[in-house]
């Protein structure tokens, strides 16, 4: 029999070193947005998981957003049909948006909720229509038509707060509801940006954002120059300097908008790291970039 590599004692310290933060996190709001590779990998998923389900046993209200675009992307090429992006938005017609709804609310929440109870938690999958969760309209930008792409409105955190309080965690699909000239039409809505409206509106502690990079770089060449901290005020300085560009423009944009919006801290984390929740939440090192005012 092999010895283990972690002894009781070990396992009681991870436990009394983690105390202080989870009477700190106790009773407070998170919005974990969960995308990437965490989202298709079998160990990483299982990892997210039992992550959210230790969160909520230990009294963190953990509010979870999912994207889905993989698994969008193989049904429309099941279907035959082609995908289209626009500054970097999938261009959204009536079929595409069935199939975007039908996937989203349907398959990927469902799924991500099963999960979730078969690691002993309580979850409740919701789509931004339920409830009127996420109410809003037709995006637009620079007068490009992007089709059925909305922008939110409004978000009735009630839906939200009465599950958090049965001790349910929310598994938020980001299909809104259309309002005035869209009134009952679905729209596709980018899941950052709604994690980090969903954040805002609920005063939460932390919004925590799982991407396939460790954070913020100093040199995307160089996975050593994780930046680990900063502040709202130095974000402009670095997209001045090109440190963020690309596809961590719209992520830092989500962040701000949350910071703005009265969350306590942003966090851009690595996803492609096992447990990388608990890392952040319960460790004095924590994982990713942090922003903070």
């Amino acid at each position: 029999m092999h010895e283990s590599r972690i002894n009781n004692h070990d396992r009681a310290e991870t436990l009394i070193h983690a105390l202080p933060y989870i009477q700190k996190y106790m009773g407070k709001t998170m919005v974990v947005k969960y995308g990437g590779n965490a989202m298709i990998n079998g160990e990483l998923k299982a990892a997210v998981i039992q992550d959210v389900v230790l969160m909520a046993c230990v009294g963190i209200r953990t509010v979870l957003v999912h994207g889905g675009g993989p698994e969008i992307e193989a049904m429309l090429k099941k279907t035959g049909k082609e995908s289209r992006f626009v500054q970097g938005l999938r261009y959204t017609d009536a079929e595409t948006m069935e199939i975007v709804q039908m996937v989203l609310a349907g398959k990927v929440n469902k799924d991500i909720v099963s999960l979730i109870q078969q690691a002993g938690g309580k979850a409740l999958g919701l789509c931004g229509i339920d409830g009127g969760l996420l109410q809003g309209r037709r995006y637009s930008s620079g007068g490009e038509d992007l089709g059925l792409v909305g922008e939110i409105t409004r978000i009735n955190t009630e839906v939200l707060d009465t599950a958090l309080d049965r001790g349910y965690v929310p598994v938020v699909s980001t299909v809104a509801l259309g309002t005035g000239d869209d009134a009952g039409q679905a729209l596709n809505v980018n899941a950052d940006t709604a994690a980090a409206q969903i954040a805002a509106a609920m005063h939460a502690e932390k919004l925590v954002l799982m991407t396939d990079v460790r954070g913020i770089l100093r040199n995307v060449d160089d996975p050593d120059s994780l930046i680990k901290e900063i502040s709202r005020a130095e974000l402009d300085g670095l997209k001045r300097e090109g440190i963020v560009s690309k596809g961590m423009i719209p992520k830092v944009d989500c962040c701000r908008t949350a910071l703005d919006g009265g969350v306590n801290r942003a966090h851009i984390i690595d996803g492609r790291v096992p447990h990388t929740l608990l890392i952040e939440l319960f460790t004095d090192e924590g994982i990713g970039t942090m922003i903070k005012d």
